[in-house]
């Protein structure tokens, strides 16, 4: 299939010869009156009526008991490893193959990531990869399970969902739960996508979002912390609101905190999006089976989510035969204004984290020589 073939057909779906951007955001609902709303209220800081409601729509959202809004999806996994227990020097399994932010948020907490294959059709996390790491190179002991090799305490386990597609995030659960490490879901890409009609984040002891510009729905930055355990909920809201003991006018901060709560210009931003989801999401998807009947049978092949699962599907990415044709179309699609754009490099390739510990990473480096995002806005 030639480049150009994707590309007509491309501007046909968005109706336009024009810069075709790989996820515009879009604002059709009640943002500006939102945003106007929180002006005139004069509560634009991290405290405000839409703050409150944003947190609550998340806990809806992701059937969830805690949600704490935060400034970025960073943010949100630097803090949510730490409420999961994770200190400095433990080490926190994950994948290669995923966002900077993913890898960042562990160093950030001192942390040392290990870092462990995808499956080829999730390009999330391997339930395979990660039970043959702890079967080889781990035990039990009785505060938890930790690496042979290096001695260090494995704290947590950090599963991505890559591009939206769930990972197969029930079967990577169970390993976690018979070694005692806590699951941490980094669902940054994920909103709106479930697995056995269970939302993602929910899955684990916490779960991490992210609404940068260019995610299914956004607040410009912004993101968010939820979990199945209450107490963790209220300890994320404290400590990223500077470890404050709550008083009506004394500042005592008994612990190291962070100012990372999220704005309620922001929130009033969010909340108005989070009101439209169920229509990106249905938009998405209806571009998404346009692809898929477009690419159907040929040589370009587009990644479909798994079965038992619905994907929101934030970016939808193809895999090409090579590196070489990759790179080609990456070329001539970028100079006809069709933004489109590779995966990730490896973390483990990358001069901060390459003498972490890891495995074989096969999938991984296949992925990383042939997957393409295309563009994948909501089309109005």
């Amino acid at each position: 299939m030639s480049p150009k073939s994707v590309i007509d057909f491309i501007q046909e779906q968005f109706q336009t010869k024009e810069f075709i951007p790989l996820h515009a955001p879009v604002f059709k609902g009640k943002e500006k009156t939102y945003l106007l709303e929180t002006i005139n209220s004069t509560f634009v800081s991290s405290v405000g009526a839409y703050v409150d409601a944003f947190e609550e729509k998340m806990q809806l959202l992701t059937q969830t008991p805690g949600a704490v809004a935060v400034v970025n999806g960073t943010a949100a996994l630097q803090v949510a490893l730490r409420l999961a227990g994770v200190k400095p020097q433990d080490e926190v399994l994950t994948q290669a193959l995923t966002f900077v932010a993913t890898a960042n948020a562990i160093a950030y907490n001192q942390a040392h990531p290990v870092f462990l294959d995808v499956d080829k059709d999730t390009m999330g996390l391997s339930p395979d990869a990660l039970s043959a790491f702890l079967e080889n190179h781990a035990e039990k002991r009785e505060d938890g399970a930790y690496n042979k090799k290096t001695q260090r305490r494995i704290a947590a386990c950090l599963p991505m969902h890559t591009f939206g597609l769930m990972c197969r995030i029930e079967e990577i659960a169970a390993i976690c739960q018979a070694w005692r490490i806590p699951l941490v879901e980094d669902a940054a890409e994920a909103l709106g996508s479930s697995y056995r009609g269970k939302p993602a984040g929910s899955f684990g002891l916490l779960g991490t979002f992210s609404f940068n510009g260019n995610k299914i729905i956004t607040c410009g930055g912004g993101g968010a912390i939820v979990s199945n355990d209450i107490a963790l909920g209220r300890k994320g809201k404290y400590l990223t609101t500077t470890a404050k003991v709550p008083h009506a006018w004394e500042y005592v901060h008994d612990e190291l905190g962070y100012n990372y709560r999220m704005p309620n210009l922001n929130a009033a931003l969010a909340c108005a999006q989070l009101e439209q989801l169920d229509v990106f999401l249905a938009q998405k998807r209806r571009l998404f089976e346009r692809y898929a009947a477009f690419f159907a049978d040929r040589s370009i092949l587009l990644k479909h989510p798994l079965p038992d699962t619905i994907s929101n599907h934030w970016l939808m990415a193809i895999e090409l035969p090579d590196r070489k044709e990759r790179d080609a179309f990456l070329k001539v699609t970028n100079a006809a204004g069709v933004m489109t754009r590779p995966i990730w490099q490896l973390m483990n390739k990358l001069p901060m984290y390459k003498d972490c510990q890891r495995d074989e990473q096969h999938n991984a480096e296949y992925l990383e020589d042939r997957i393409i995002n295309i563009p994948s806005s909501a089309r109005q």
